[in-house]
């Protein structure tokens, strides 16, 4: 039998052509999907609620009558879920909250001499839409991730939109974590109907300014398509997880890490790259006993053998270069002493230092946001933040004789570009005192 997880060295042409390969995984799905895509949120854009009831009904729940959900389900939900996963969630949004705060931005003001006023102010967007992915995957996790940095951020009203379930409910789960980060309103649809819903607004679904949260390849491609009518977070890819570590690495906790990220997709990446031949081997083994144990067993075999992969190099310059060059959504740093690397770090979602910081304490409890760049994006996009709540205005006063003591230079400027109504805008306001 194969092994689940192949050994290649880095510099290998095998392990070239891995890390080629896993840039393409997900090519060859979206042309024929975008298709579908654009037919729903048309149909959306021109016929509102019914278009939401209809495709609600052919997708998630043939007998769905309100998309509203009412205060009587979320009380309801409490009944269902247990006090301990309460507690848990509260105990998250205390560290959620508490990170985020850190985040927040402020308005400010400046002046100078002859009467000049400048400033910015920061303010929470309006309205903002949260995709929470639901039926047989509930995440009540992303709605924390998502719903409190915007509460963080002084947004006004916070919008829930999740797939019901086949008998026109939604995951207890999901509505306690909604009720605990303070949503405001929440509305039974899901997949690309729902983006649509947000970003052109129904007769019971006011529109967004703009949209976060996760979703099948559906409802990314919507949210690619609504972009710009409202902004949003980012397109996210499969997950993925890069561990590095040298040869002090528990080969027991890199598998199992390895794995909770595997189990996510069959499109999900899972790499190990080491210093250690030795280690790779233990964790190669260690992956084939504990997999035997998992109830997604399927799924993490067909990830693994797929797109995860251990990656043998020389020593961690190159362990971390490598890293760099992949730019993963978790990178976790197992080493003797990882603070010695972290400055060496530049692309990664989140980083993850020590044996005791799994990839899972980020998911649910840490307190730094989930909701991570894919796909290499690292590179130059970033976590979700309360920056992804707010909006900034900058702000400008002249007085008379503070715009007067630049009036030529702007003009100057303006008759090199050639827009001479610029430059008449300057010395329209100061023809008078020429003419003294």
């Amino acid at each position: 039998m194969s092994e689940l997880i192949n050994i290649l060295q880095a510099n290998s042409k095998e392990g070239k052509e891995y890390l080629e390969g896993l840039k393409k995984r997900a090519e060859g799905i979206e042309d024929d999907v975008n298709v579908k895509v654009l037919e729903i949120l048309s149909e959306i854009k021109k016929n509102g609620d019914n278009a939401v009831i209809s495709f609600t009904r052919k997708f998630d729940c043939e007998n769905i009558e309100s998309l509203t959900v009412a205060s009587e389900e979320i009380k309801k939900a409490y009944e269902v879920v247990d006090d301990e996963f309460v507690d848990a969630l509260k105990t998250a949004k205390k560290n959620i909250t508490e990170f985020h705060e850190k985040q927040k931005d402020k308005s400010w003001i400046m002046t100078k001499e002859n009467g000049v006023v400048m400033g910015q102010t920061v303010r929470g967007l309006s309205r903002v839409g949260i995709y929470v992915p639901g039926g047989t995957a509930a995440y009540p996790s992303s709605v924390l991730m998502n719903a409190l940095p915007a509460k963080v951020a002084g947004v006004e009203k916070i919008v829930m939109v999740t797939p019901p379930r086949k008998d026109g409910t939604i995951s207890e789960s999901i509505l306690v974590a909604a009720d605990i980060a303070g949503v405001d309103e929440i509305y039974k649809v899901g997949g690309a109907q729902a983006i649509g819903a947000l970003a052109y607004g129904t007769e019971t679904i006011e529109k967004v300014d703009k949209i976060v949260g996760p979703g099948n390849i559906f409802v990314a491609l919507a949210k690619r398509s609504v972009f710009g009518l409202v902004d949003i977070d980012m397109i996210a890819g499969p997950s993925e997880i890069l561990v590095v570590s040298d040869e002090n690495g528990n080969e027991k906790f890199i598998a199992a890490d390895l794995m909770s990220q595997a189990e996510h997709d069959k499109l999900a990446s899972a790499i190990l790259v080491t210093t250690s031949k030795e280690l790779a081997l233990k964790v190669q083994k260690e992956i084939k006993r504990q997999v035997e144990n998992l109830s997604r067993k399927e799924i993490i075999e067909t990830s693994l053998r797929d797109f995860g992969v251990i990656l043998v190099v020389d020593n961690m310059d190159e362990a971390i270069d490598l890293g760099n060059k992949i730019a993963p959504e978790h990178f976790e740093l197992v080493a003797k002493d990882p603070f010695l690397y972290l400055g060496r770090i530049k692309n990664a979602g989140s980083i993850f230092l020590g044996s005791y910081s799994p990839e899972p304490l980020g998911d649910y409890m840490a307190g730094p946001n989930h909701v991570l760049p894919t796909s290499g994006s690292a590179r130059f996009f970033s976590p979700l933040s309360v920056d992804d709540f707010i909006k900034k205005s900058s702000y400008i006063y002249y007085s008379e004789e503070a715009l007067y003591g630049v009036k030529d230079k702007i003009v100057k400027i303006a008759d090199t570009e050639g827009l001479t109504a610029h430059a008449n805008s300057i010395k329209v306001r100061y023809e008078d005192v020429s003419q003294k």
